[in-house]
């Protein structure tokens, strides 16, 4: 979520910027959904088809392996509530098969337009077979102007295929020491998955599981769901005041899609039926990644922290989902919560980067320049 912040920002790195302004734009620019759904001519016989109306676009995006809540009509609505044109389009052959979905933002600062393209392009079978001319019939629909920017994250559902596609189109992968997170293996026995926790960690997970007064419930109600919501956004609120960190979460634009959307998993955990911690996850096919958490004081000192991931992880290995992704780390910034993920997993994996493209080389590379010092 941070990139598309900074992103919003970068209109100040490159002193061409400024001289750019002066000059007329002509081009169409449309930044508002169409309600019409529009066919744009693409290179290799491809077709872009705008569907950013289509009532059906998050049953048809949830056919492709790589769907994620991301490239879901939800996650396009929050960030239209943070003054983001959210458009949605499919690539499509000759033949009519969808090869990827792509659900895409827009902002423009002064004279520069930021794009951004989370938990996608979504490959289909077919796309990942012409990764670079899909990928590219994308691009060009986008008509980047000189001093336009393009970023790409997908937010580790990122299809191999992709990387040797959005290379040979000139994209530059933007890493940062936030770029790291942490996995755990589901695809073992629970038994050997809780054998491999630090001993530490184990010992606080039998304490908090010993404990008669807490119970965890993985909540569907949408009622429940929101109340829990709101429990969160609470005790997060106060969770920042304590420690001092920022974070782009709008609680109040996301209340209703967390109530609602089932591809978040929201936990409670109560202490004598009353809330102690909210953790939430978000979960995919391929992958189950920890979203947020928040606790009170009854939640640090009863280790409902290690009961609500662990419950989580079961539910996800129980549903066959083969990786728990620990929802990133960072070690300098934030110590402890670093070694608390560590206690679950010492796989350190590098999350998958941040994308760039520019028409314009400079303003391409200061943009990169900047977003890889986060």
């Amino acid at each position: 979520m941070t990139h598309s912040r900074t992103l919003a920002r970068i209109a100040t790195a490159a002193p061409e910027m400024r001289r750019f302004a002066a000059r007329p734009d002509t081009r169409r620019r449309d930044l508002t959904p169409s309600a019409a759904i529009e066919r744009r001519p693409a290179a290799d016989g491809l077709a872009v088809v705008d569907l950013t109306d289509a009532p059906d676009w998050d049953a048809r995006l949830n056919e492709a392996p790589g769907a994620n809540l991301y490239a879901a009509r939800p996650w396009g609505t929050y960030k239209g509530r943070l003054n983001w044109s959210v458009r949605r389009v499919v690539v499509r052959d000759g033949q009519g098969r969808d090869l990827a979905f792509v659900q895409y933002q827009v902002r423009r600062v002064g004279f520069a337009r930021f794009v951004l393209a989370q938990g996608g392009p979504v490959l289909t079978e077919a796309g990942a077979a012409r990764a670079e001319a899909t990928l590219s019939a994308f691009r060009d629909h986008l008509a980047l102007g000189p001093f336009d920017l393009l970023g790409v994250n997908f937010h580790e559902f990122q299809d191999n295929e992709a990387v040797p596609a959005l290379l040979a189109l000139g994209f530059v992968p933007v890493v940062s020491p936030r770029h790291h997170t942490l996995e755990l293996d589901l695809t073992r026995d629970v038994e050997a998955i809780e054998a491999g926790l630090d001993a530490k960690w184990r010992r606080n997970l039998a304490k908090a599981k010993r404990n008669p007064d807490l119970e965890t419930t993985i909540l569907t109600d949408p009622d429940a769901r929101l109340a829990a919501f709101d429990t969160f956004a609470g005790m997060y609120a106060a969770l920042q005041a304590r420690k001092g960190f920022s974070n782009t979460l709008n609680p109040q634009a996301f209340r209703d899609i967390a109530a609602t959307d089932p591809r978040l998993v929201i936990l409670e955990l109560r202490e004598n039926g009353v809330p102690i911690m909210v953790r939430i996850a978000h979960r995919a096919k391929l992958r189950w990644t920890d979203f947020f958490a928040a606790s009170n004081e009854r939640g640090r000192a009863t280790n409902a922290a290690a009961l609500s991931v662990w419950t989580l992880i079961e539910q996800a290995k129980a549903e066959g989902c083969p990786v728990y992704d620990l929802g990133g780390i960072d070690p300098a910034g934030n110590r402890g919560v670093f070694d608390f993920k560590r206690g679950v997993s010492r796989r350190v994996v590098q999350s998958t980067p941040l994308w760039l493209h520019g028409r314009n080389r400079l303003v391409r590379s200061a943009a990169a320049a900047l977003l890889a010092q986060r």
